[in-house]
C-alpha cells in the first residue's frame, strides 16, 4: 500500500480520498476548511495536515481537486505550498478542472522540484465519486501513469492516459463541449414536449430506448420537467469550465458556436441568481421560470 495525500475535499475530493483510505492507502488530507478535513479524518481514519506542503511531505502520490486555475496556483506554490513539500520521485495528480496552460504549469514546476505530474481531470459528478466509478482522462508520462493508476483505480472505473501534459484537461474541454450541447438540445427538447400537451415520462421512456439516448435523458429529462435544480454540478462551475474551453478554442482555432452560445445562456442564469443551481436549468430559459 501506498502512502498519499489529498488536497481539496470539495464534493468530489471528500468521497475520492475516503476511497484511497477504504484501498488500504495511508492518506494525509488538507482542506482550507480544517473542520471539514477533520470530518473526513473522523469519517475514514486518515490523518490532517495544516498545509499543502505538509500533507504533500513523505508522499508518494499528492492529490488535488480544487476550483480553478488560480486555485490550483494557490495551493500549489510558495512555502507551505505542495511543491514545496513534494518528495524526489513523487508523482502530483491534478483532478481539478483546469486550463491546458495551468496544467503544463505545474508539470513544469514538478519537474523541477524533481517530482512528476499528472494532469487527471474526471467526469462523472459527485454521485460517481461517492461510488468510486468516475472517468479520469489523464495527461503526463507514461511511467509515471502506470505507476499512478492502481491508486486513480479506486475511485475511477476508466483510466486512461490521453498524451502529454495537457491533454487530460483537453479531453476534459471535449466532454464538457459535448454535455453542453446535449443539455441544450434536452432543455429544447424537453420543453417542445411540454408545450405539446405530451406525457413527459412516456416520452422519455420511448425516446431513451432508442438513438436519443444519453445519460442525461436517462438521469436528468425528469427533473428539467420538474423544475427541480437544487443539487447537482452547479451552473457556476459549469460556466467556469465553458470559459476554459472558449479560452482554449481561441488559442487552438477551433470553431464552437455553439458551445460559446450556451457558455453564455449559463451567464444569464447566473445573472438571474442561479449561479448555485444544477447546470441543467438551461431549460428555464425556455420555460420562463424564474431563478
Amino acid at each position: 500500500m501506498s502512502t498519499a495525500a489529498f488536497i481539496g475535499l470539495g464534493n468530489m475530493g471528500y468521497p475520492m480520498a475516503g476511497h484511497l483510505v477504504k484501498a488500504g492507502h495511508q492518506v494525509t488530507v488538507f482542506n482550507r476548511t480544517a473542520a471539514k478535513a477533520q470530518s473526513w479524518a473522523t469519517d475514514y481514519g486518515g490523518k490532517t495536515a495544516s498545509s499543502p506542503a505538509e500533507a504533500a511531505r513523505g508522499a508518494e502520490f499528492v492529490f488535488t481537486c480544487v476550483g480553478n486555475d488560480d486555485d490550483l496556483r494557490s495551493i500549489a506554490f510558495g512555502e507551505s505550498g505542495v511543491l514545496a513539500g513534494l518528495g524526489d520521485g513523487a508523482i502530483w495528480v491534478d483532478h481539478s478542472t483546469v486550463s491546458a496552460v495551468a496544467a503544463r504549469e505545474m508539470n513544469e514546476a514538478a519537474m523541477g522540484a524533481g517530482s512528476h505530474f499528472l494532469d487527471a481531470p474526471v467526469s462523472g459528478g459527485q454521485i460517481g465519486a461517492e461510488k468510486g466509478v468516475l472517468t479520469a482522462m489523464v495527461g503526463g508520462d507514461e511511467k509515471d501513469f502506470e505507476r499512478a493508476r492502481p491508486l486513480m483505480a479506486c475511485f475511477a472505473h476508466a483510466v486512461t492516459l490521453m498524451g502529454p501534459a495537457g491533454a487530460g484537461q483537453l479531453t476534459k474541454m471535449v466532454n464538457q463541449i459535448c454535455i453542453a450541447g446535449v443539455l441544450q438540445g434536452l432543455s429544447e427538447a424537453v420543453h417542445f414536449a411540454q408545450c405539446a400537451n405530451l406525457d413527459i415520462p412516456l416520452v422519455l421512456e420511448v425516446l431513451s430506448k432508442g438513438s436519443a439516448q444519453s445519460w442525461q435523458m436517462d438521469n436528468r429529462a425528469l427533473t428539467m420537467s420538474r423544475g427541480e435544480f437544487d443539487f447537482g454540478f452547479a451552473v457556476d462551475w459549469m460556466r467556469k469550465d465553458l470559459g476554459i474551453v472558449t479560452g482554449e478554442a481561441r488559442n487552438n482555432g477551433a470553431r464552437i458556436p455553439t458551445t460559446a452560445m450556451i457558455e453564455q445562456f449559463y451567464a444569464l442564469i447566473q445573472a438571474r441568481g442561479g449561479g448555485r443551481m444544477d447546470f441543467t436549468s438551461l431549460i428555464t430559459l425556455l420555460s420562463g421560470e424564474k431563478t
